[in-house]
């Protein structure tokens, strides 16, 4: 007999405590953090069945945005309304985006890194995190010859258009061709996931997600640097599919272009973004700290942070309601299909440029690269781990030689 959901409701308070030790403790990216989120919601406090488990991972795969986090959000949606989604959201990201912001901070502090080595090893380890992103993510949402054809594709696109609007377009074909042409085989959604929001909040959160989709780039055209970052980082999280390791190109093309982040600064705090608990989005807050324009510091952290969380939190309130339907759409999920396709093919650009060709300049280089792919590829050593020992390794190496 199926474990029945525990009808009881929860306190926003006691969902921030849950969701802040998840927090603290959620080490190895969206994947792990899905498995920590089984144990302590199904297996110990018996909050889902596995059916509504199961669903609430396929809805927050389906949906852009932060899987992990949009996860979270739901259970807080599911157990006591939008206070707490909020306080599942809050405490979920807050350890990250302190020791992300902190870590920016630093950065901004220090001035010119260009030339230290221990940078030099965390942009060879992000190379080494992203090539196994794209290894794993090709044989799970591109194992055939179509999709992998599609991902090349995009991966073509993004290269001949290295700005937002060639991956945007890239979306929009792997979109485009996954409705057309790619097969899907959809099921039912379970019938526990009842968010405790009414039909007229769900709707006006979807709302609100287009909404400033559509016209924050013309508050963005008419205003400061404020509007541009928010509209920037907004637009990042709202086409996000395939997990928080496709912010790279997404981000990349917002801050570096402009001037407001460094390319090697850039890749360090994704580099060092490896070794934290939690959500890889708190990248956002490192970026917000480190940019040398107004606003910056801990008003542009706390800014980029909001922007690139909103959309998968509008998402998530605006689509629970509709899980069964959308589940149950043939071509809704060949087209997530061909969009997953597709994201395989924006990581596949973004390793090579700006990672590859801003991190790689010898052969020893490709070698570290090499060893540190190969560290979390076949031995398993958790990020944090291979992120340490790149930058004190390279350090080390500079030292000697």
């Amino acid at each position: 007999m199926a474990r029945r959901i525990r009808a009881n409701r929860s306190s926003p308070f006691e969902i921030f405590a849950i969701f802040l030790k998840l927090g603290l403790t959620s080490f190895g990216g969206p994947v792990a953090h899905l498995g920590y989120f089984r144990a302590e919601f199904v297996g110990k406090r018996q909050w889902l069945d596995e059916s509504a488990y199961a669903d609430l991972v396929a809805l927050c795969q389906f949906l852009p945005g932060p899987t992990s986090s949009e996860f979270g959000i739901a259970v807080g949606l599911l157990r006591a309304g939008l206070p707490g989604a909020l306080a599942a959201w809050i405490g979920f990201t807050l350890p990250s985006a302190l020791l992300m912001a902190g870590f920016g901070y630093g950065m901004a502090q220090l001035g010119d890194l260009s030339h230290a080595a221990w940078l030099h090893g965390l942009k060879l380890v992000a190379l080494a995190v992203v090539a196994q992103a794209v290894w794993n993510m090709a044989r799970s949402l591109a194992p055939d010859a179509q999709r992998a054809l599609l991902a090349l594709a995009a991966a073509i696109v993004a290269l001949i258009l290295p700005v937002i609007w060639g991956q945007l377009g890239a979306i929009v074909l792997g979109a485009l061709i996954g409705w057309r042409y790619l097969q899907s085989r959809p099921r039912p959604a379970s019938k526990h996931l009842r968010p405790r929001v009414s039909h007229a909040v769900s709707a006006g959160a979807l709302i609100l997600f287009f909404a400033l989709l559509a016209f924050l780039p013309l508050a963005a055209a008419r205003g400061g640097t404020g509007w541009q970052l928010f509209d920037g980082f907004y637009r990042s999280g709202a086409l996000v599919f395939g997990g928080g390791h496709v912010l790279l190109p997404l981000l990349d093309a917002v801050v570096v272009p402009h001037g407001w982040v460094g390319q090697n600064t850039f890749l360090a705090g994704y580099g060092a973004a490896q070794a934290l608990p939690g959500p890889l989005f708190a990248f956002a807050a490192y970026l917000g700290m480190a940019m040398n324009v107004t606003p910056g510091g801990w008003q542009g952290a706390g800014l980029a942070l909001a922007a690139i969380f909103l959309p998968g939190f509008l998402l998530v309130v605006g689509t629970l309601r509709l899980w069964g339907k959308l589940r149950a759409n043939q071509k809704a999920q060949a087209t997530l299909a061909g969009v997953n396709a597709a994201v395989v093919g924006l990581l596949l650009a973004a390793l090579y440029n700006p990672i590859f060709v801003n991190s790689v300049f010898d052969a020893g280089d490709f070698a570290f690269a090499l060893g540190a792919f190969a560290l979390l590829q076949f031995t398993k050593a958790p990020p944090w781990a291979v992120v340490i020992l790149g930058a004190l390794a390279a350090q080390a190496l500079a030292f000697i030689g």
